[in-house]
């Protein structure tokens, strides 16, 4: 049976195969929504089917969006990847991810396969990026878009959350509202960076709030991994010590969630013995028990925004990156004392 091909949707649909282009590839151009149903029925009736890898090597594109994130089994990073890949499809494009596992020659792996694969464009949520995947990023002629994190890593374009503000809003709660004058808090591992990354940033927020009140830090601060069970451990110590804190502010809500089991364990009370205030919004923070007082923002918009801008074909001027910033709102529950 002979190959369907183009020209016979453009001749069953009365029109041009330039006007079959634009309908299959969704534009450039728009197309009369009469004429767009005369090739949409064309090509359902003839079982037409688009060459994909022949429109890659003409445009030397793919309708494909890569997207490494550190780890998706952490439900923050799970939620944010669907969000994109949502996006993604609103776009007509496919979402490859790759998950670096925090560690930089995985990172650079997945960088060069989505770039040897002619992505039209790369999402990368990143702790760096390293210098070799910056490197092999400027040899590419591929718009590469920051999530996570700030731009200065690679100059380019950024979709970030205003995290310093969040944590800000957080701890001044805790302080304002529940009249706390020692908050703790959940840092990240000795390997989070110094500046840029978001966990670096809450920290930062955390220090402003007390600072602004004349309340101590020093101390204070607890080293712990992102991800619940490595926090429980971190938790079940400081909560089994003499000198245990009444609230505690963790810089992610897995962090959180770790927390609220290791109190539990000791046999504490979460809000009368321990206030816990977390920082994402995971789907998980609205059912946990308590529900969890926490930091939300609009990742389906954060998420749209870094497509767009990975799909953007105009180069960004010299040293004028794209950043687009979005605000963080603290959701209150019933873990840092509300009712």
């Amino acid at each position: 049976m002979p190959k369907v091909t183009r020209d016979d949707v453009a001749r069953l649909a009365g029109t041009s195969t330039a006007v079959v282009s634009y309908v299959v590839n969704n534009g450039p151009r728009p197309v009369a929504p009469a004429t767009r149903e005369r090739v949409l029925a064309a090509i359902d009736k003839l079982g037409y089917r688009p060459d994909s890898v022949a429109q890659a090597m003409a445009s030397r594109r793919t309708n494909l969006i890569g997207l490494v994130l550190p780890d998706a089994r952490q439900p923050f990073f799970a939620e944010l990847a669907h969000t994109v890949e949502q996006a993604a499809f609103e776009q007509g494009r496919l979402v490859l991810i790759g998950n670096s596992d925090y560690e930089d020659d995985r990172e650079l792996h997945y960088v060069r396969a989505f770039l040897g694969m002619q992505v039209s464009g790369l999402v990368l949520v990143s702790q760096g990026p390293s210098e070799r995947a910056a490197r092999e990023i400027a040899t590419r002629d591929v718009r590469v878009v920051l999530m996570h994190r700030q731009p200065d890593a690679l100059g380019g374009d950024a979709v970030i959350l205003d995290d310093v503000q969040g944590a800000y809003t957080a701890v001044r709660h805790l302080v304002d509202t529940h009249g706390f004058t020692r908050v703790d808090c959940l840092g990240g591992p000795p390997t989070t960076p110094d500046s840029g990354d978001p966990v670096t940033d809450h920290v930062t927020g955390w220090r402003r709030a007390l600072a602004e009140r004349g309340l101590p830090t020093e101390g204070l601060l607890h080293e712990a991994p992102f991800g619940r069970f490595g926090a429980y451990q971190v938790a079940l110590s400081l909560l089994s010590g003499p000198d245990r804190p009444r609230a505690l502010f963790c810089s992610t809500d897995d962090q959180a969630m770790g927390v609220l089991h290791a109190a539990r364990e000791v046999g504490l009370r979460v809000p009368d013995d321990l206030a816990v205030v977390g920082f994402d919004d995971i789907a998980e923070a609205a059912i946990a028990d308590p529900p969890l007082t926490t930091v939300t923002s609009d990742r389906p918009g954060m998420a749209r925004a870094a497509v767009e801008l990975a799909l953007e074909r105009e180069p960004a001027a010299a040293g004028d990156p794209r950043v687009r910033t979005f605000p963080s709102t603290l959701v209150v529950r019933r873990s840092c004392g509300c009712g």
